[in-house]
């Protein structure tokens, strides 16, 4: 079959193709485009079509150095099949499209839409107007119209959802580049927040993520200190709701009272993910960390405190202009000391448009690998042993799809623990959906994962099971068109963004 054949083989409707990269706000920022394409009458290509759809969307990222050598190769490599078809549209968005702007049609002339992190909501006008009007149409809002979450989403998970509470950050880590293309912290109102995971539950969504760049200083931008251990609590008081989880909190925010919300409210997890970036406190200097490494020791001894079976990980960033081994040593210091259940290591790499990447000092590469191995051995050896003292605990898992690739040779499911780690158990007779709970128990801890290999001890339908299983009954009978859709109660919450007028326009 050929490609335009493959892309019109759905009832004669436009198929559209989103393409993800970065962090857990383009996720889901990506499933917002998604629901803004369907809410248009496009309708997902199938799995597997590879640049066959009619309309193509990259959401970028801006983090890595090769960050743009990653987009441009994708772009090239759609050339000929959009030369090939006419019809076929590309849109670029994103971090990187909110940085690069008119680079990209330069570069790529074959793009028909750029636009950035602030006006996501325009991407069907766009698409729309370079069609009538033959010529790319880049339009880059330079602050937040109004916040996503007024928009239609197309959730990937029936049982679990993003929920962004925060867009935007007010530091100024000399690495990151994210509050130069994200903004200013723009907090959104409680009530708004509330009432969307209250539609959520209503859906069948069980387990929730709260999402913000900063999550923690949520409050700044609304003038109340303690407003985000006030949202944890408010969230323990959602009936239906089991589960409730946030990232990424910043050293510098997490007060006492976000450790108390988080030990006396039942359905917020067990798990806590804090990014360190480095152990030395001559290097969190340089990075603008505001918090040195005592501090963060500390945070972490008072949450085992107060939370002894909490699972606690972070991201850490090697070889950073200027460190010294003897900085490196006081990485690894903090990584046994604060004993994380798992790290997310990243070597270093320039981020254009940053103060670092102008630094003196940067690091040879052969050094930052030896390091970063060094590191990755230390973490792993601390994960095994965090994992094995798992072993022989009776846990309640919510049951994921799509976790465990295994899962059909070995005729097992995966699902999560509170603390968020992942369990392979044995499949029980009686059926399990993803979003039903399950009660295990861990018979074999390896470095990234748990095994249940017991029989189960207990299986809980859940009303996020059944959520599960209509989507999956919807899309049988509309494999393409079928998503799980949210439309936001409309009291107390923003207009939706304006239609488009005519012309152009890091934790």
């Amino acid at each position: 079959m050929s490609s335009i054949d493959r892309s019109q083989s759905v009832g004669g409707t436009r198929t559209y193709e989103v393409r993800t990269y970065g962090c857990q706000m383009n996720v889901h920022d990506s499933e917002r485009l998604a629901g803004l394409l369907e809410g248009a009458g496009y309708v997902r290509a199938p799995e597997g079509s590879d640049g066959d759809a009619d309309v193509v969307v990259f959401n970028t990222c801006a983090v890595r150095e090769n960050a743009d050598n990653k987009l441009y190769g994708n772009l090239g490599h759609l050339a000929p099949k959009k030369a090939s078809r006419p019809g076929m549209q590309i849109a670029v968005g994103g971090c990187l499209a909110q940085k690069d702007r008119d680079t990209i049609v330069k570069r790529a002339p074959w793009v028909d839409v750029v636009f950035g992190t602030h006006n996501i909501g325009k991407l069907p006008v766009l698409l729309e107007r370079a069609r009538v009007q033959e010529e790319a149409q880049v339009e880059i809002a330079e602050s937040l119209e109004a916040f996503p979450s007024t928009l239609p989403t197309r959730r990937e998970s029936a049982y679990a959802a993003w929920v962004s509470i925060s867009v935007g950050c007010n530091n100024t880590c000399t690495f990151c580049i994210v509050p130069a293309l994200r903004g200013k912290e723009k907090d959104r109102r409680p009530g708004d927040i509330l009432a969307e995971i209250e539609a959520l539950v209503a859906e069948g969504v069980s387990e929730i993520t709260l999402l913000g760049q900063n999550v923690n200083a949520y409050g700044s931008d609304i003038g109340d200190r303690e407003a985000f251990s006030k949202l944890l609590r408010a969230c323990g008081r959602i009936d239906g709701l089991e589960r409730v989880r946030f990232t990424s909190p910043h050293p510098r925010d997490f007060t006492d009272d976000v450790i108390a919300a988080m030990a006396e409210t039942p359905n917020v997890m067990p798990q806590l993910h804090m990014p360190l970036q480095s152990g030395s406190d001559p290097v969190l200097k340089a990075m603008r960390r505001s918090y040195r490494q005592e501090r963060y020791l500390g945070i972490i001894e008072k949450v085992r405190a107060a939370i002894p079976h909490a699972a606690i990980s972070t991201d850490i960033i090697v070889g950073f202009p200027g460190e010294t081994e003897e900085d490196f040593e006081q990485t690894l210091h903090v990584v046994r000391e604060a004993r994380f259940a798992q790290a997310y290591t990243f070597q270093y790499s320039k981020r254009p448009g940053t103060l670092a990447a102008e630094m003196d000092g940067q690091i040879p590469k052969k050094v930052v690998q030896e390091r970063y191995e060094r590191l990755v051995a230390l973490q792993e050896e601390i994960s095994w042993e965090e994992n094995k003292k798992q072993v022989g605990r009776t846990l309640e898992l919510m049951v994921a799809e799509g976790e465990g690739r295994k899962d059909d040779t070995t005729h097992r499911l995966s699902g999560r623990a509170p603390d968020n780690r992942l369990v392979h158990f044995t499949k029980p007779e009686q059926e399990v959906r993803p979003g039903d709970v399950v009660t295990v128990e861990i018979t074999y801890a390896a470095p990234h994962h748990l095994l249940a290999e017991g029989a189960v001890l207990d299986v809980r339908r859940t009303r996020a099971g059944d959520a599960w299983e209509k989507r999956n009954a919807e899309k049988a009978a509309a494999p393409q068109g079928a998503g799980v859709m949210l439309g936001l109660p409309k009291i107390g919450v923003p207009e939706p963004l304006p239609m488009a007028t005519s012309g152009c326009g890091c934790d």
